[in-house]
Parts: structure tokens; C-alpha cells; sequence
């Protein structure tokens, strides 16, 4: 439905539908933690950026340009080499089964008892990392009152 809905709104709407279905099968592989940043990242954040573009940008039939056969013809070809390039990796794929050896590897305990102990480091250099550019963000962002 997001590819033949003729309203952009409702494509957008039906992809929030497909993301929480792709959250639903993350919970079904005991991967909580992963279908709650999934949500929230994906039909949370992302979903309402493209709302907001899509009512900024009015899209309407008669402002569609015309695309030239060029683009039609390198978008098929672009198209069929994508599709042959996920035919070539599915038929790489081994059909083996997988052998968890932790029944608990995706639940959010497993995940910040990693995180706080093996991967603690890493963790605090991304947070001074985060916040620095949250600083330079604000910086760049902010107007120079001296000047008025």
C-alpha cells in the first residue's frame, strides 16, 4: 500500500504500518530492546520528518514536472540491477540454521550489561562526542545578539 497509495500522506501513513510490523517481528526474534529504538527512531522521528516535507513541498499533479525518457529509462535499469543484485545475494545465502548459543541475546538486560562492562569506554567517548556536537549545533545556530 505505501507504493500504490496515490496520496503521499497515506504512503507515509502505511510505512509507519509496515515499521511497526517490523518492530512486531523484532519482538517475536526476543529482540525488545531493538523494536523499541525501531519505533521510536524510525515511526517516531523519521516518519514525522517526511509528514513535514511532504506538507512543506504541496505536492500536486500539476506541479509535476515532466521527467524525459532518460531518467524513465536509467530508473528501470537502475531497478533491474537492483533487483539482480538481490537475486545474486539471496542465492549466496546458506539455508543453515542458526545456533544461539544465549536464549537472551537481544533483551535489554544482556544489552547494558555489555554496554557498562565490555564496551564502557567506547560508550563515554560517543556520549562526549554527542555532546559536543550538541554544543556546536547550538553555537552555530544561535544569532549574534551584538550586533543588534
Amino acid at each position: 500500500m505505501v507504493i500504490l497509495s496515490k496520496n503521499p500522506v497515506y504512503s507515509v501513513l502505511f510505512l509507519i504500518v509496515t515499521f511497526f510490523a517490523i518492530a512486531g517481528h523484532y519482538v517475536l526474534m526476543n529482540a525488545q530492546f531493538l523494536a523499541i529504538v525501531h519505533i521510536i527512531v524510525y515511526a517516531g522521528a523519521i516518519m514525522v520528518l517526511f509528514l513535514f516535507v511532504i506538507m512543506l513541498l504541496n505536492l500536486n499533479k500539476d506541479a509535476e514536472p515532466i521527467q524525459p525518457m532518460l531518467i524513465r529509462v536509467a530508473g528501470a535499469a537502475s531497478g533491474g540491477l537492483l533487483l539482480i543484485t538481490l537475486l545474486g545475494a539471496l542465492k549466496g545465502m546458506h539455508s543453515t540454521s542458526q545456533n544461539l548459543t544465549h536464549a537472551d541475546i537481544g533483551l535489554v538486560k544482556t544489552l547494558g550489561k555489555e554496554l557498562f562492562t565490555e564496551y564502557a569506554l567506547p560508550f563515554e567517548v560517543s556520549s562526549v562526542l554527542f555532546l559536543s556536537t550538541m554544543i556546536g549545533a547550538v553555537m552555530l545556530g544561535k544569532k549574534d545578539l551584538k550586533q543588534h
